[in-house]
């Protein structure tokens, strides 16, 4: 059964995100209603593409395979500029469409390359990970990292579709499924608690990815492009971030988003903005998932210094997505260093 939330686009038009078991495989049949008949560019990544890419590129009609290495570390400029070379041999035009095809970084860079390519190319994006359906496929982000700083290069693209298969999820480690239940935490988190207990009783996928997605369309639909609420979908992200930069990228995204989303719980209640109860409930919620709690050993000194570069910090000052409690979360500007610091402390 096909399940069809709209999203309103600024300035009016809407693009659909539809979720249906099989729907990759029938994709096919369904091409000329996508638009997907004319020349298609599908990008994925190397793990990807014999699992999925190989099989779309070659049942859709005029469609060609393009892939990009997997993992963060690939989430760069020098990608995306083998993405465009290989998007120009392919004969990809102003005409054609570029199908992302993968986890959240190929969602991000492939729909960069597709808003930059001849300035903006027409963008649909098939997540493959839990954590791209629930969070990074949904809101027309999309960017690379410098080694400065995560997403620090980017764009707004808004897709023309967006094509969620919960049956993809049979080919997901643990470890990346683990990942995703981060994002949906989180979306429980900042506005829908149901969604703990959703995670704790391992509800069906497809309910599953249904609710945490609609959490995050009824925020991105009121704030576009980042003024004001939008933000809230950062909780833990600035922890994370530098999480993330400091090791190199060997925590995955998920994992740091975890440890980010007790930082942050630990951090609201050091500022007296919420009760203990409430970092026991994120505590529980990210141990009831399997997910990391400690920051193993990195250096509190080390990630303060690389959330400096968070492009969420604004003129030099510091800028948390903190929580007053369940479903009331707040940004808080100016946070003391020794605050942070004594959190990531107690966090090693």
């Amino acid at each position: 059964m096909e399940v069809r939330i709209d999203v309103s686009k600024p300035g009016g038009g809407s693009y659909p995100i539809l979720i249906e078991r099989g729907a990759l495989k029938a994709l096919h049949a369904r091409a000329a209603e996508y638009g997907l008949d004319k020349r298609v560019g599908v990008i994925t990544n190397t793990t990807v593409a014999p699992l999925y890419g190989e099989a779309l590129s070659s049942a859709l009609p005029n469609a060609a395979l393009i892939t990009m290495p997997d993992g963060e570390q690939f989430k760069t400029l020098e990608t995306t500029s083998s993405l465009y070379a290989q998007m120009v041999n392919v004969g990809l035009d102003r005409g054609g469409t570029v199908v992302a095809l993968g986890g959240g970084v190929v969602g991000d860079t492939a729909g960069f390359a597709a808003a930059t390519f001849m300035r903006g190319v027409r963008l649909v994006q098939i997540p493959t990970t839990l954590l791209a359906m629930v969070d990074s496929s949904v809101g027309a982000k999309v960017g690379v990292d410098l080694p400065q700083g995560k997403n620090l290069v980017g764009a707004f693209k808004q897709p023309a579709l967006v094509l969620i298969d919960p049956d993809v999820l049979a080919t997901l480690s643990s470890r990346e499924r683990r990942c995703g239940l981060a994002e949906v935490i989180k979306h429980g988190l900042i506005a829908d608690p149901g969604l703990l207990d959703d995670v704790e009783r391992q509800a069906d996928d497809a309910k599953l990815i249904q609710r945490a997605v609609q959490v995050k369309v009824n925020i991105v639909e009121e704030d576009p492009y980042e003024q004001n609420i939008r933000a809230y979908l950062n909780l833990g992200h600035t922890f994370a971030h530098a999480i993330e930069q400091v090791s190199n990228y060997a925590w995955l995204h998920g994992e740091a988003v975890a440890v980010g989303l007790i930082a942050a719980a630990r951090l609201s209640h050091r500022l007296h903005l919420c009760e203990a109860d409430l970092v026991d409930t994120v505590e529980r919620a990210v141990a009831n998932a399997g997910l990391p709690q400690s920051i193993e050993g990195l250096e509190p000194e080390a990630l303060w210094a690389a959330m400096a570069t968070d492009k969420k910090w604004q003129q030099g000052r510091s800028r948390f997505v903190l929580l007053r409690g369940l479903g009331n979360p707040q940004i808080v500007e100016a946070v003391p260093r020794e605050d942070v610091i004594t959190v990531l402390e107690h966090l090693r």
